[in-house]
C-alpha cells in the first residue's frame, strides 16, 4: 500500500459492546488507512469524537483500568428520574478528555447522531460543543436520562439510526466502513411480515419453546444487566400490584415467567433497531461491514473493555480480509 485509503468510517449503539471501536480504529490505522470522517451513535459518539479531538488513547488507557466495582461506582443510580442511570460521571471523564473541543473544530469532520422524541426525528450535531453532543447521544431511553438542548428532548441516536453511515455520505472518501454492535440476521422469507392465524391451535410443547426463546432473549438484554449492577433495582421499579391475571380468552397462552415492563420495553426497542438498521444498509450500504455480536458483552459491562477492543480488532481483521476488493 503505497498511500493510506481514506476512509469515512460509521460507529454503531451497543452499550458496551462499543469499546470494540477502539480495536476497529486501531487496526485501521495500523493498517495505514486515514480516517477522513467520523459518524457514532451512542457508544459511538463516544469513541468517535474522542478519537477526532485526539482522546481516544487516553481513554482506552482509562477503561482498561476498570474494574466492576469501579464501573459501578461511575453509573449514578438515579431511580426516580426520567432515566434509571445519570451517567454524570462518566460524561466528567469524556469532557475532561475532549478539553473543551468544539465538533466544527476538530481535525477530523465529525457527526453525533441523536433523536428528538418531541419531533420524532433523528437529529445530527456537527458544530457546538462536543461533550454536550456525545452525552445527548448515549441517553438510552429508561436508563440513561435525557437531555434538553434547544428545547429538544434528546435521546440515544440509536432509537432511529442504530449504524449511522447515511451522517457519512458526503465526506470524500474512498471506502466506507460501518461497525455494528448487534447481529443484523435475516429472517426467513426476507424482511416480510409473518403470517399467523388467531385460531387457537394445539399448543403441544410449542409454549415451552416459546418461554425458553424469550428467556434467551432476555439474558442479554439491558435490564437483565442493570439487575447484576444494582441490587433490588427491580423491585424498586416493580409496583406492589399482583402478577397478571390469566388470560381472559382462551386463545392466547400465558406470559413467560419472569416477564416485565422493562423486559418489554428492551425487546421492543432491539426488534425496532433491527429493522432500522436493515433499511439504513439498504439505502446507504457501506463497503465494509464489521460485526460485534451482540452475545459477546452485555450492555453494561463496562469492566469488560480490554475484551471487547481485542474482539474489535479481530472483527476488523476478518471484515478486511473478506471484502470485496483490494482494501
Amino acid at each position: 500500500m503505497t498511500a493510506p485509503n481514506r476512509v469515512a468510517l460509521a460507529l454503531g449503539a451497543g452499550g458496551a459492546r462499543g469499546y470494540a471501536h477502539i480495536g476497529v480504529i486501531q487496526v485501521l490505522q495500523e493498517r495505514g488507512y486515514e480516517i477522513t470522517s467520523l459518524a457514532g451513535t451512542s457508544m459511538g459518539a463516544v469513541i468517535g469524537g474522542l478519537h477526532a479531538a485526539g482522546g481516544l488513547d487516553d481513554y482506552a488507557r482509562w477503561v482498561s483500568s476498570l474494574s466492576q466495582r469501579d464501573v459501578l461506582r461511575l453509573m449514578d443510580p438515579a431511580i426516580k428520574a426520567p432515566g434509571a442511570i445519570r451517567a454524570e460521571k462518566v460524561l466528567a471523564k469524556v469532557t475532561e478528555l475532549l478539553g473543551g473541543a468544539r465538533i466544527e473544530e476538530l481535525p477530523i469532520p465529525f457527526t453525533a447522531v441523536t433523536t428528538d422524541l418531541l419531533a420524532g426525528r433523528e437529529v445530527w450535531f456537527q458544530e457546538g460543543p462536543a461533550h454536550a453532543a456525545i452525552r445527548a447521544s448515549f441517553a438510552l431511553p429508561s436508563f440513561i436520562s435525557p437531555v434538553v438542548l434547544n428545547g429538544r428532548l434528546l435521546v440515544d441516536g440509536g432509537l432511529l439510526n442504530p449504524v449511522p453511515v447515511a451522517a457519512t455520505s458526503a465526506a470524500t472518501a474512498d471506502l466506507t466502513v460501518a461497525v455494528t454492535l448487534s447481529e443484523i440476521r435475516p429472517t426467513p422469507g426476507g424482511s416480510a411480515p409473518v403470517q399467523e392465524s388467531a385460531e387457537p391451535r394445539p399448543l403441544g410443547d410449542s409454549l415451552d419453546r416459546a418461554r425458553g426463546a424469550v428467556a434467551q432473549m432476555l439474558e442479554g438484554e439491558l435490564i437483565r444487566a442493570v439487575s447484576g449492577w444494582f441490587s433490588g433495582a427491580r423491585e424498586a421499579l416493580a409496583t406492589d400490584e399482583p402478577g397478571p391475571p390469566p388470560p381472559t380468552d382462551a386463545a392466547f397462552e400465558e406470559l413467560p415467567e419472569g416477564l416485565r415492563t422493562l423486559d418489554v420495553m428492551q425487546l421492543s426497542l432491539a426488534a425496532m433497531q433491527r429493522l432500522v438498521t436493515r433499511y439504513q444498509m439498504a439505502g446507504y450500504p457501506p463497503d465494509v461491514l464489521i460485526t460485534i455480536p451482540k452475545s459477546s458483552c452485555r450492555t453494561l459491562d463496562f469492566h469488560r473493555a480490554e475484551e471487547m477492543i481485542a474482539l474489535g480488532r479481530a472483527q476488523t481483521l476478518q471484515a478486511l480480509e473478506h471484502a470485496p476488493g483490494r482494501w
